[in-house]
C-alpha cells in the first residue's frame, strides 16, 4: 500500500488515527494472507458483533448475580 492520506475529514487527529488503522489492517492482512476488505469484514461483521453479544450476556449474568446477592 502506498503511503498516502486516506482520510480527509479535516480534523487532523481523526485523519491520523484513521490512516494508522487502515495501514495496520493492510499490514495485518498481508501477513495473514487476506485482503483489507476481508479483514474488515471479519472484524466488523463477525468478531465485533460476536464480542458485543458475549459482553452483553456477561453484563446480564453479573447483574442477575448482584441482584440475587442483594435479596
Amino acid at each position: 500500500m502506498e503511503d498516502r492520506n486516506l482520510a480527509n475529514s479535516g480534523i487532523e487527529w481523526i485523519d491520523y488515527i484513521f490512516n494508522f488503522c487502515v495501514r495496520l489492517l493492510y499490514d495485518v492482512g498481508g501477513h495473514i494472507g487476506i485482503t483489507y476488505e476481508e479483514i474488515n469484514v471479519w472484524l466488523f461483521v463477525v468478531i465485533w458483533p460476536l464480542l458485543s453479544l458475549i459482553m452483553f450476556a456477561e453484563i446480564v449474568r453479573l447483574r442477575l448475580k448482584i441482584s440475587d446477592q442483594n435479596k
